[in-house]
Parts: C-alpha cells; structure tokens; sequence
C-alpha cells in the first residue's frame, strides 16, 4: 500500500488537528500526569520546567502514543503514564540541547537557560529524565522499560554523535543519516512501539508502528533542517539560519558542500568554522543550497521518508486513527512550504 504525501500545491493543507481531536481526552490525562509529576519542594524545578514544558509545543511524541494506541483500540489507562514518559524524556533532551547549543530562544520564547543558567537547565533535565523512568518503573513492563531506556541512551550518544561531527563539513550524507536517526528519530520510534506493547498487539504492531515512528522522526528532522535556510522567527520560534551559526553541519549543507565549487567548498569549510556567519553570509550560503539543488533533495529525501511512513500503516484497517497518524506525516512534511 503506497500514499501520496502532500506536496507543494495541493489543495488542501494538512495539519495536526485530526491527531489532537483524536487524543484529546487522553491527552488531558496526560496533562494531568506531567503537572503533577513535574511538582518538586524545589520551586526552582517546576518553575524551569514548567517554562518548557507549558511553552507552545505540540506534543507530538506522547500524541503518537496515544494515536497508536488509538489504532490498536486500547482501552486501558497504562498508556497515560508512558506518554507523559516520553514528554519528560524529550523535555529532557531540549534542555540539554540548548545548553550545549547556547541557544536563547525556542518555541519564540526565551530558552530556560538564558533565564536560569546553565546549571540549573541541566539538573532540571536530568530530574525529568528521573522522573520518567520513576513513571516506567510504575508501569511495571519489563519490556516498556527496555524500549524506553534503550532509546534514551541511543538519543545520547546521537548528540554526542553530532557534537563530535560539529563544523566537520565532510561529514557524509549516511553518517548524518545515522545521526538524525538516534538523536531524533528514536524517540518517535519508542514512542510508537510502547503502545502495541501495552495493548498486546503482536510483534507486527509492535515493528510496524516503530518503522513508522523512526520514519516519521527522520522526515520530520530533514524538514527542520531545510526550513533553517528558507523560515523566519516569527513562523518557526528560532532565527532563520540558527543552526548555519552555530556550525551544525545538516543535510543541505552536506549536498551543497559536495556539489559545490572549490571556492564554495572553501566557504563552506570558513562557515563551519564560525569564520562566515554574517547576514551576507546567511544569504550566500542560502543562496548555494538552493542553485545546488541542495534545498529541494532534502525535501525530497524528507518525502521520500514520509512515503515509508505511511506506507508501514499498511497492517492496519483504515479508521480515524490511522486517518490521523497518515495525516500527522503529512503535515510534518508540509511544514516546509
């Protein structure tokens, strides 16, 4: 079974809104469960958190719990408790993203440790971190806590992975690949897989909805990193070439580097390096990841992962819940026009 993914043009935009119709109630519950396990006697701790968690997201990691555990038609609560898990795992990680990156703004507002500093942005996270394993530990699965863990640690070593690769500008298309797939696409799978778990669905469920989750996570990943050289700050609550200043070497900067001249190569390396970060600069470098090809092969390559998304619904009747779940890869697609 193939889908199309909405392209450019279309009639009809996708959005989110059928996945948060869909696990609305849930979704309450699980609010519930973040508020109160985010509570701490340090006023400090839910104060910090708070600001992130409370800041605009949409959620969508714990959404595709609930979705896939929507799609299974689930009738338990277990699931409540585990979204809220993979919440505090990835608000976590956000905390401690933007310290290594020095970063002072997320979601357009000002991020956590340009209020608080450094220290406390961390110790915040890892008590989030905490406290999501206390609500795995809660769930009782061995088998929950396996997946979860694992893709805690595997998200770790993607950042460290991509830390490692900052402002190396050789590094290669599969290399970043490998990289976007644990720091980001692991926790999209995790969060998809624990759902069958809890609803004993079957080994197919379980791999059918991690596949999609991974290739969700990997699509979603290489539209954000398009949309640094085409947003604005306003739309997308970050500057527009972010990451080109901070020296992240993504994908389109992969391409344009390969497929440009020795002058683009050698601009490219001072970019890296943090010896060409100007507005002109910005314009340049924007200038050659679109003349490469270089923008639209990564929205290509986001498609494509988007396609294999869908397509690993295919075991699954046709339903609202599946409706959602096709409709939330297309909309994290679009994202980029």
């Amino acid at each position: 079974m193939t889908a199309t993914v909405h392209q450019l043009g279309d009639k009809r935009s996708p959005s989110l809104d059928p996945m948060i119709a869909l696990t609305a109630a849930d979704m309450n519950a699980v609010n519930a469960v973040i508020l109160d396990r985010m509570q701490s006697k340090v006023a400090l701790i839910p104060e910090l958190a708070g600001h992130l968690i409370a800041g605009g997201g949409k959620r969508m990691r714990p959404m595709l719990t609930l979705a896939s555990a929507a799609l299974l038609d689930y009738p338990g609560t277990r699931h409540h408790k585990l979204a809220a898990a993979v919440e505090f795992i990835h608000t976590a990680t956000l905390l401690h993203d933007d310290v290594v990156d020095g970063s002072g703004l997320r979601r357009g507002k000002r991020t956590a440790n340009l209020i608080w500093g450094n220290p406390a942005s961390v110790l915040v996270g890892d008590f989030l971190f905490s406290r999501a394993f206390e609500l795995m530990v809660e769930d009782g699965s061995l088998k929950v806590l396996r997946i979860l863990s694992h893709a805690s640690a595997v998200i770790a070593e993607g950042e460290v992975d991509q830390l490692s690769a900052q402002r190396q500008v050789e590094t290669s298309e599969e290399h970043y690949l490998h990289i976007i797939n644990a720091k980001t696409a692991e926790l999209f799978a995790a969060a998809c897989r624990i759902s069958p778990v809890v609803a004993e669905g079957g080994e197919e469920a379980e791999e059918a909805l991690e596949a999609y989750g991974r290739s969700l996570g990997i699509a979603f990943q290489l539209v954000d990193d398009a949309i640094d050289y085409s947003s604005d700050e306003a739309t997308m609550g970050k500057g527009q070439g972010d990451d080109f200043r901070d020296g992240k070497v993504t994908l389109p900067v992969i391409l344009a580097h390969a497929r440009g001249s020795s002058d683009d190569r050698a601009f490219w390396k001072a970019a890296m390096q943090g010896e060409r970060i100007s507005d002109d600069d910005l314009a340049y470098a924007t200038q050659l990841i679109n003349s490469t090809g270089a923008l639209s092969d990564t929205l290509e390559r986001a498609r494509y992962y988007g396609r294999r998304a869908i397509d690993a619904l295919a075991p699954f009747p046709a339903g609202r819940a599946k409706a959602a779940l096709v409709e939330a890869v297309e909309f994290a697609v679009a994202r980029a026009y």
